[in-house]
């Protein structure tokens, strides 16, 4: 079994500590030598601004590949297509392209009047432009807002024939979710890389949280496991140990690349990569 190639999340700073927090994310984990590295939006379009300021940071001071996320939440097709303009003309040639969450207290997502209606609409035009590397965002258990599986993949695969080039999953706790996705993704003609989305666990009752919004299952021996953890104080520990092990157990059924949600907290996230033989390979090109 060979080591994996491995990327992270990272999300925008709000604050002089967050940035000092994202610096210190990317300072611990650029030696490992991502493929890539991405930074999100945040609900409702929040955070576009200190997306731009964060993706341009990074790409400058580290040296690292950048993957901007990207989506269709309030801004017309020319807006958008302007942020992502901006992006390569800085250098940055990977997009997650998505449609977005709706803002907070909404009924759900809206297109603009002018906007994109769907992420597929958003990809097909930053195909169209022939300046990006897209990726877009993948549900091993099912999008919430879906029928079904089925309905689910068939839109993956229309989100992969428009020009993205692989997905990234949303996360998952048992290896065997992952590869039941992937062989129906495959049964469906879906022939692009899909990334499965790693989440050591950093806070377990956040954790429980996103699990319920986004429709994760969370198994009863990971629950009883964090409430003994609780208790003993070892809930790092318990963290690394079911990460390392998920991963290890995807590597074993033939996966070769991680995506790790870093939540802006790398050193679970880098324990982890180096317990499966991912170590240093060098150091941050700038610091300043």
């Amino acid at each position: 079994m060979s080591t994996p190639s491995v990327s992270f999340e990272f999300f925008p700073p709000k604050s002089l500590e967050g940035s000092f927090r994202l610096w210190d994310c990317v300072n611990v984990l650029a030696p490992l030598d991502p493929t890539f590295v991405s930074v999100t939006y945040g609900a409702g379009g929040t955070t576009r601004k200190l997306t731009h300021e964060a993706v341009g940071t990074i790409h400058r001071t580290s040296g690292l590949n950048v993957a901007a996320h990207l989506t269709c939440v309030d801004a017309t097709k020319a807006e958008t297509l302007e942020i992502a303009d901006g992006y390569a003309q800085e250098g940055v040639r990977e997009i997650v392209a998505l449609r977005g969450d709706a803002p907070k207290g909404s009924d759900g997502f809206k297109p603009h009047a002018e906007g994109f209606a769907s992420s597929v609409e958003l990809i097909g035009a930053l195909a169209d432009t022939g300046k990006f590397n897209i990726r877009v965002g993948a549900y091993p258990e099912k999008h919430p807002e879906a029928a079904d599986q089925a309905a689910d993949i068939a839109f993956l695969k229309r989100k992969i024939d428009a020009g993205a080039t692989s997905a990234i999953t949303q996360f998952f706790f048992e290896a065997d979710t992952f590869f039941r996705f992937r062989d129906a993704c495959v049964k469906a003609g879906i022939d692009a890389p899909i990334l499965p989305g790693i989440l050591p666990i950093e806070n377990w009752a956040g954790t429980q949280r996103f699990a319920k919004m986004c429709g994760t299952t969370i198994p009863q021996v990971v629950t009883d496991a964090f409430e003994h953890a609780t208790r003993d104080g070892t809930t790092d520990l318990l963290a690394t140990a079911l990460a390392t092990e998920l991963c290890d157990d995807l590597l074993q059924g033939g996966v070769d690349h991680l995506h790790f949600y870093t939540l802006n907290r790398p050193e679970l996230t880098r324990d982890v990569c180096h317990a499966l033989g991912v170590t240093p390979k060098g150091r941050l090109q700038n610091v300043a």
